[in-house]
């Protein structure tokens, strides 16, 4: 099978396409790859350094419910026919998709299939799910900074799924550990007052 990014590439630059896209549209690509493929390509308009207003929420609810799935031992993942005819236009996902081919590509550079099982074994994925899980409440939570660590968790995760790349997996886990860490912080300093972990970072970075 190609590379995601050369898929990508050619579904969404290379054939003609509808003006608007539906989620649907793209599990055509999935193919067995498809729960890994899909955090990708959800995760994707959140973990990029780009404004994504508006979407951070549908879509981390859409994971959330994927990751619930695989946590379950789903090889294949239902969804409600009102998410998969969701749909986004053309342009707005050829826009997120240029800007993430790059980051795709670089990932794509050092992936192989290796310590496999994290990936494909009904415990690793139980792991894996519930680490999305927590990643997609995250993103559902309309707080400036609780959104793009704990989407590119998700995302790298997602893509060491689409390549049975267990070590890649933990990459993002730890992303995702890092983004839970921050996400908890900024909660309590809304809720609480005082600073924010990436409030102490700047300052550190600062100094």
């Amino acid at each position: 099978m190609a590379k995601l990014s050369t898929e990508l590439n050619r579904y969404f630059f290379e054939e003609t396409r509808k003006p608007e896209v539906t989620l649907g549209d793209i599990l055509a690509l999935a193919e067995e790859r498809i729960f890994g493929f899909l955090f990708v390509i959800l995760a994707l308009p959140s973990a990029l350094p780009i404004p994504a207003p508006g979407y951070s929420i549908p879509f981390g609810v859409a994971m959330f419910f994927l990751a619930i799935q695989l946590i379950l031992g789903r090889q294949l993942p239902w969804l409600p026919n009102k998410m998969l005819k969701g749909s986004m236009k053309l342009e707005m996902v050829q826009g997120f998709v240029k800007k993430g081919i790059p980051w795709l590509q670089r990932i794509e550079a050092i992936t192989k299939p290796r310590y496999s099982s994290i990936c494909t074994s009904l415990p690793g994925r139980i792991i894996i799910g519930s680490a999305i899980a927590l990643m997609s409440i995250s993103m559902m939570i309309p707080i400036p900074g609780t959104n793009t660590i704990p989407a590119m968790g998700i995302f790298i995760t997602g893509f060491g799924l689409v390549e049975d790349d267990g070590a890649i997996s933990l990459t993002g886990l730890v992303i995702s550990a890092i983004g839970a860490a921050i996400s908890i912080s900024i909660i309590i300093a809304v809720i609480w007052g005082g600073s924010s972990l990436i409030d102490v970072l700047k300052e550190s970075l600062g100094r």
